[in-house]
């Protein structure tokens, strides 16, 4: 991480619910609900999951929490490697889907006349 982002962050988090109490309580009670372990699909992939999307946010520490979680439940390093390739392919995937469209829309401005 960089001096801007430290695992000492995350102590800031009452802070930051007390100076919005409503949308954090909310927040917290969703991502409650969304870390539980009693779902249909088992911890280890959700923290698999999880890392993925952290993976593309690049949220650090989503990153640095949900390593931990995801070794705690049983992950291992190969599962963590396939989990983030997958990623990285969704990802690309997601570039070329942009691609696509933003061809699409070049294609229609020039149809329309639309040059500089």
């Amino acid at each position: 991480m960089t001096e801007y982002q430290t695992p000492d962050d995350l102590k800031s988090i009452p802070t930051l619910a007390a100076c919005a109490p409503v949308e954090a309580k909310a927040f917290l009670a969703f991502n409650h609900a969304v870390e539980r372990k009693d779902g249909l699909i088992p911890l280890k992939y959700r923290e698999l999951i999880a890392l993925a999307v952290a993976m593309t946010t690049q949220c650090a520490y989503c990153l640095d929490v949900h390593s931990r979680a995801a070794a705690k439940a049983g992950a291992t390093r190969e599962e963590l490697a396939e989990a983030a390739l997958v990623a990285a392919a969704v990802r690309a995937g997601g570039t070329l889907g942009h691609a696509l469209l933003a061809l699409r829309l070049f294609d229609r401005s020039q149809e329309n006349g639309e040059t500089s």
